[in-house]
């Protein structure tokens, strides 16, 4: 069977994010070695490249690298360009020619993507103009100021805008990753090369990075802990500050007060966020109807789901589940 190459280039400039290019790297890799495994049409050759005059480069956890090539010795046709992020806050200087280089490639390539901070070389080349685009949430501002003509969105894992592609913080390269692989060889395997990796959920890319859950960690009051500790598997059912109160060991009244003080949202507002990411993973991930998903997230209902989604996601669950059921914005 003739195979269709497709030439994915991780470009990897000096003290990238080590993870910034392993992950999709590893991510491309396997999928290309069950591509050859079943001897599928498609063919992904993997590259990893210097932004740099020599190809060797230091990462910014100080493991110095070999790519295979620098990206001026480049000699063949790149299918897909992904740019590794460098440290945003230091204004590292660039290879003269690589801005212009990775502009010129954005009107070539099929797709071009970054991780994390890897956008602000998209944007510094002009690729980013008028496109939405993401990137770490801790520089989301920063780009704003430094980029008014790139419409930021702060909270995405990652974005789509036609073929350029723009994902958050360092493990997000991997969601990045993975739905463009199942954007060219389908869901199943893509999912499959996910359950390789053991990566415990392939989010789709309009997930938040700041998970509900992953802020709460930021307490350590071992009565707050063991009331979310107890939300997590009780979000189906009907849930009052009283209840939660009790589970803390607390008045409802002075839990309200230090989970507030605790976590910075009001414990009503929290499991609203709550029941909406469940929700959400449900409708992307899940053939269930509308009204099981409700019973399921604690909403009780299609309609009151319905409301909640509207105020909060501003959209219905039936058009966030048509936008968001593969991996990738449309």
């Amino acid at each position: 069977m003739s195979k269709e190459e497709k030439h994915i280039v991780i470009l990897v400039p000096s003290n990238s994010a080590l993870m910034d290019m392993a992950g999709p790297m590893e991510v491309f890799s396997r999928a290309a070695a069950e591509q050859t495994k079943m001897d599928h049409h498609l063919q992904y050759i993997v590259h990893t490249v210097s932004g740099e005059a020599t190809r060797q480069i230091v990462t910014s956890s100080f493991l110095p690298i070999l790519c295979e090539s620098t990206f001026e010795e480049i000699n063949y046709p790149i299918d897909t360009l992904i740019l590794s992020g460098i440290p945003a806050d230091d204004d590292q200087p660039l290879h003269p020619n690589l801005l212009p280089w990775i502009g010129a490639q954005a009107n070539r390539v099929r797709r071009i993507g970054s991780v994390c901070s890897g956008s602000f070389m998209l944007a510094q080349a002009g690729v980013l103009n008028g496109k939405r685009a993401t990137t770490h949430w801790r520089l989301c501002q920063k780009m704003k100021e430094k980029y008014p003509d790139v419409l930021v969105e702060h909270t995405p894992v990652f974005v789509k805008d036609g073929h350029i592609y723009t994902s958050a913080g360092v493990t997000t390269g991997m969601d990045l990753a993975l739905a463009l692989v199942e954007e060219d060889m389908g869901r199943t395997f893509a999912l499959d090369i996910a359950r390789q990796m053991v990566l415990f959920l392939k989010r789709p890319g309009n997930q938040s990075q700041y998970s509900t859950m992953l802020a709460a960690q930021a307490t350590d009051y071992t009565p707050i802990n063991n009331a979310l500790s107890w939300l997590q598997t009780h979000l189906h059912e009907e849930i009052s500050v009283e209840r939660l109160a009790q589970e803390a060991a607390m008045s409802p009244r002075n839990f309200a007060r230090i989970f507030v003080q605790e976590l910075h949202i009001t414990p009503a507002r929290y499991i609203e966020k709550l029941r909406v990411e469940l929700a959400c993973r449900s409708l992307t991930e899940k053939k269930l109807t509308q009204a099981e998903i409700a019973l399921q997230s604690g909403f009780g209902n299609a309609d009151n789901m319905r409301k909640v989604f509207l105020r909060v996601m501003e959209a219905t669950p039936s058009e966030y589940r048509k936008r968001f059921k593969s991996a990738l914005h449309t």
